[in-house]
């Protein structure tokens, strides 16, 4: 809104003193002003909508991120894994895994289920008196629950065979990623007892999938090579513009990871919000890049591409626990701290012979970890309940993971032979070459 210019400063002084109260009275009724119900929930719906479609697309993002990072003779096993994944995520998640998310606990709760298979809405069916479509609402959830699944295909990538990986992501999917979203985002144990705040998931979507893929890089364990007689052996990426494209494909279906999970779009206050949200986390992803070329410049003497991309990755993931509340100098910090985080931590997990393809666990796990605990600079939080939210996820993922991933082992093995991983999974796992006509060990 634009002022009148006074040409006397003591009428200006006395005018700005008598309109200022006015002035923020009326924007604080405009930003509550709610638009009809049912424009309200056609706004409410198309807004989880298009978060959801954009997160959708989130998974070619992770499919050409991965494509890229592994070498050639594994592409099409990456590319499989992921479009395989996503489709099974989406089924669990219909049968079983959102009845277990949203079991509409009745005070605090570790484990509940609704009614299921979920009770999708007829076409052309509408419930208003939830101001959005059901059906809306169970699709923007299902497409996180399949993001849990791409942060373990990652870090895996190599040397695992296909069948017993969607095993794995069934449980994941259907179980596991479902409990952990009850007890916050479900109303469960650590939303009412805790206050645990996660604002679109850098500890119930991106460490849980953090989790789970630690346990199964340690299960699993190293690719052949990978790890000889002290010394690291670096298998380069087979194709870095398609990577590079895979990230910038996650970093514009995070809009939607992000905007989308402030779940209304009715209010002028709404709309503001979910501006903002766009805002920091297109900052903190920027903060990301920036702080990772200039710490491996320093480190290395040379700028390293993929940590720039999982500089873009980690500062996304940072923010992701509370867009909305930071400053935009704030969301900088947060995602320049989560930029880092890659930089300092492929090296340890290195030491620790952890292999780690696509450097998931710290782009994940380890600013998913930063990002909810920086939460009470900015949010409505507490350090402690923040906390426990993240040692009470980490300890049961890690378990659940583990048992599955053993259970697998045992029963049916999960690596290929040594042949058929020298040979790359392309051949061994599914009969079709990536570029046939330039295979690369």
């Amino acid at each position: 809104m634009k002022r009148m210019i006074f040409k006397t400063g003591t009428a200006a002084l006395a005018a700005l003193a008598i309109a200022e109260p006015a002035l923020a009275q009326e924007a604080e009724a405009a930003a509550a002003e709610v638009v009809s119900g049912g424009t309200a929930y056609i706004l409410n719906t198309l807004l989880f909508l298009i978060g959801g479609f954009l997160v959708m697309w989130m998974a070619a993002g992770f499919a050409m991120l991965e494509a890229g990072l592994v070498r050639s003779k594994n592409v099409s096993t990456q590319c499989l894994k992921n479009i395989g994944l996503y489709s099974i995520a989406g089924l669990m998640f219909w049968v079983i895994g959102y009845s277990i998310a949203y079991p509409g606990f009745d005070g605090p709760g570790l484990f509940g289920i609704a009614d299921f298979p979920y009770a999708m809405q007829g076409v052309g069916e509408a419930d208003t008196g939830t101001g959005y479509s059901v059906a809306s609402d169970w699709f923007f959830q299902m497409v996180f629950c399949a993001a849990t699944a791409s942060i373990v295909s990652g870090t895996v990538a190599e040397r695992v065979k296909i069948i017993p990986f969607f095993i794995f992501v069934m449980i994941l999917t259907g179980v596991i990623y479902p409990v952990v979203v009850s007890w916050e985002w479900g109303g469960g144990y650590l939303d009412s007892v805790w206050g645990f705040s996660d604002f679109a998931g850098s500890t119930l979507v991106h460490s849980t999938g953090g989790w789970a893929a630690l346990m199964g890089a340690l299960i699993i364990g190293p690719r052949l090579g990978r790890f000889v007689g002290g010394k690291v052996n670096v298998f380069p990426g087979s194709n870095i513009p398609l990577a590079t494209l895979g990230t910038f494909i996650l970093w514009l279906g995070w809009f939607g990871f992000n905007g989308a999970s402030q779940l209304a779009m009715g209010t002028i206050g709404d709309v503001s919000d979910v501006s903002k949200i766009f805002v920091n986390t297109n900052m903190a992803a920027a903060a990301g890049v920036v702080v990772a070329i200039i710490l491996t410049q320093v480190r290395y003497g040379k700028a390293d591409v993929t940590m720039a991309l999982n500089g873009a990755l980690a500062g996304l993931v940072a923010i992701t626990a509370e867009p909305l509340a930071p400053s935009v100098g704030q969301a900088i910090i947060i995602g320049g701290i989560g930029g880092a985080l890659p930089v300092i931590f492929v090296p340890i997990l290195d030491k620790l012979k952890i292999d780690d393809v696509v450097g998931a666990i710290p782009v994940h796990l380890i600013a998913g970890i930063w990002g909810t605990l920086i939460v009470p600079w900015t949010g409505d939080a507490t350090f402690v309940g923040q906390l426990v939210g993240v040692l009470m996820v980490g300890a049961f993922v890690c378990s659940a993971s583990a048992i599955v991933w053993l259970i697998l082992k045992a029963v049916m093995g999960v690596r290929p032979s040594e042949a058929e991983e020298l040979g790359g999974l392309d051949k061994a796992d599914i009969g079709v070459d990536a570029y046939p006509e330039f295979h690369l060990t």
